[in-house]
This record gives structure tokens, sequence and C-alpha cells, in this order.
């Protein structure tokens, strides 16, 4: 049995000059990329685990497209106890073997919806296993929380707003939790989506949970049907700032980030980034979304498990192709070269598309 130590380390908070210099204002990176499993995942599944373990778990199930699963993999070989994991067949092969190299069952199923299925009926059917939910637990949230109470010992000073990205939502709850802990309750949350996974966005402008019919965005670890009824909850009692961006402009974040920051991360990841690439952020100040004067942006660097150069490149296409960008080289181009953000065509994108954020 591991000891009390925590799965997951304490992740660098550091300034990015680059993107302070695009958002006018001080931007911290919090990066999460870091972690043993290379995402923020393992706080929150680090801790449920270690939990269970305590109920003597004999096994721990999960249905992930990757992070998740992953975590749940590593934690269960630090703890001594199987794992199996039902993936999609979506998920990377290098992730699949990393789940393996850590001990794990893979199993794999067409979509998500039928991993998760056949993950549930597992553990229906054996008395000493435990389904790992990839979001939705309070446990998971607590563990989450750490990232906010790090910063707080990270930071001189009480951050403008914290940029984090969206999928089912446990980190956004985690979040909110732990800024309500270091009187930090205050502090605006611009929780990023992409298109097509964007099931929090769809709850908030319904004003009702959402499931989103299908997934179709190339970000695949936002890929939540329908966000945590507590994330929806939590969102609108505090002060977040719902936003979505498309593909195009997270997957060209993603090059940008690797070009300026040497960091090679995911599309999830690349939504947050996307809020200071495309001049998000300075719009949500122009329109009073933002305070004119902001003290710092911090944003959260969730991960870059399920990501290659060779996966990038197949990303930057399938974008170009998906968007039916036709002579609309500007996107290529910048995708390509990452030497021009993607707001710079944001206008014609839309014109040609329809705009996706709300």
């Amino acid at each position: 049995m591991a000891s009390s130590k925590p799965f997951h380390v304490v992740t660098p908070l550091r300034v990015s000059p680059h993107l302070s210099k695009l958002a006018g204002t001080k931007v911290y990176l919090k990066l999460e990329n870091t972690q043993p499993t290379c995402s923020f995942k393992i706080r929150g599944i680090g801790n449920f685990c270690k939990a269970w373990a305590e109920k003597r778990c004999r096994q721990f199930v999960c249905a992930s497209a990757g992070n998740a699963g992953l975590a749940a993999a590593y934690s269960a070989k630090q703890l001594g106890i199987p794992a199996t994991i039902f993936v999609p067949q979506c998920t990377p092969a290098m992730t699949v073997e990393r789940m393996e190299d850590e001990g794990a069952m893979v199993c794999m199923a067409q979509t998500l919806e039928e991993c998760q299925n056949a993950a549930q009926e597992m553990v229906k059917c054996s008395s000493d296993s435990t389904y790992v939910p990839p979001f939705d637990d309070a446990l998971i949230w607590e563990g989450h929380k750490t990232m906010i109470t790090e910063m707080k010992e990270q930071m001189e000073s009480t951050p403008g707003a914290i940029v984090l990205s969206v999928g089912g939502g446990g980190m956004l709850c985690g979040v909110i939790q732990g800024l309500k802990e270091v009187g930090w309750d205050k502090v605006p949350i611009i929780a990023m989506e992409t298109c097509g996974a964007h099931s929090l966005n769809a709850s908030l402008e319904e004003k009702k949970l959402v499931t989103l019919p299908e997934i179709t965005s190339v970000a695949t670890t936002l890929g939540a049907a329908t966000v945590a009824e507590e994330a929806f909850k939590l969102a609108q009692e505090y002060p977040v700032i719902s936003q979505v961006v498309n593909d195009c402009d997270a997957v060209a974040a993603v090059g940008k980030f690797l070009d300026e920051e040497r960091m090679l991360v995911e599309p999830a990841c690349g939504a947050s980034l996307a809020a200071i690439y495309t001049e998000l952020t300075k719009t949500l100040q122009k329109d009073g979304k933002l305070p004119n004067e902001l003290e710092s942006i911090v944003i959260i660097v969730c991960g870059g498990n399920n990501i290659s150069m060779e996966e990038l490149e197949r990303l930057k296409e399938q974008v170009s192709t998906d968007n039916g960008m036709g002579d609309l080289v500007e996107c290529e181009l910048a995708l390509a070269t990452f030497n021009n953000p993607c707001n710079i065509f944001a206008a014609s994108l839309q014109k040609a598309m329809g705009a996706c954020a709300h």
C-alpha cells in the first residue's frame, strides 16, 4: 500500500513573456502538463483512488478517452491494485501503450458511451471493484482544488482572472472550491470549450443541463456530452465567463504555444490558450465582462498526453478540411507556419462557416 503522500506533484507557475505581451498584462502558466501523467487529472483521480483503496477496493475500472484512464492506471499501480480501462477507438495508440505500461488492462470499444456502459456493467458484476469517474465526484474535485492552494503560495498577489478548459467540469468544480477556500472567491474564471464539445456553454444558454447529440470537436479530451451537474450549478453561482472557440483556434494555439514556449499540449489545452492568442480576453475587457485593469491572468495548462508532432500535423490538416476552408489559404498557412494566430482571419472563418461561439 502506498504512503499518504499524494500522487501528484507541485507544478511550476511561471510568467509567459509572449502571452503577457499579447494580453497586455502579466500571464502566468500553471504547468499541469508536467504532472507524472502529463495532465491535471492525477490530482483528482489520485485522491479518489487513495480514498477507495482505504475502503479495501480490489480493482479499479475506468472509461476514458485518455487522461482520466491514464491517471487511474498510474494511481492503481502506485497502490498495488489492478486496473481495467475501457477506451474508445479514437484513443491514440501511444496513450493505450502508456496505460498498459502502468500495468492496466486496456479494453477497446467503439465509442466512449459504450466504454462507460461496459465499465459500469463490470463493476456491477464484481462487489470489490470501484468505478473511477473521470470528473463527477466530490473526491475528484477535492483533489483538483490543490491547484489553487499551490497558486496561493506561488503568487505574490491575487490573480485578476483564471483561464481553464472545461470538459466534464471536474477541474472547474475543484478550482471554484479552491478559490473559495483561499479567499479568492471573487476572481473570475474564463471557462473555455471548443465547438462540438461545449456542453457547459450549451447548458448555460438553455438554463438547464443539455446533452450534446455527439462530440464533433477534435479536442476529444473535452468530450463530455453532459457537464457535471455540480459544475453547471457552480457556473451560475460563481463569476464564470463561458466562452467557445472553434477547433481551428484551438489547434492554432497548440502550434503557437509549441513555437513560443517549447511545449506540446493537446487541443483541449489549446482551447484555454486561444483565450489569449485570439485576444478574447481583450474583447471581454472591452465588453465590460472583465475589468479594464487586470492584475494578472493565470492559464491552467491542463495537459499534453494525447498529442505528438505527427498528431498535430494530422489535426492541422483535419481542421482545414473539416472547416471547408477552400480558398481561405490564410488558415492553412497560419497553421503550417505558426507565425500568425487564427484571430487574424476569424472574420473570414465566421463568414464562411458560421460563428460557433455563443
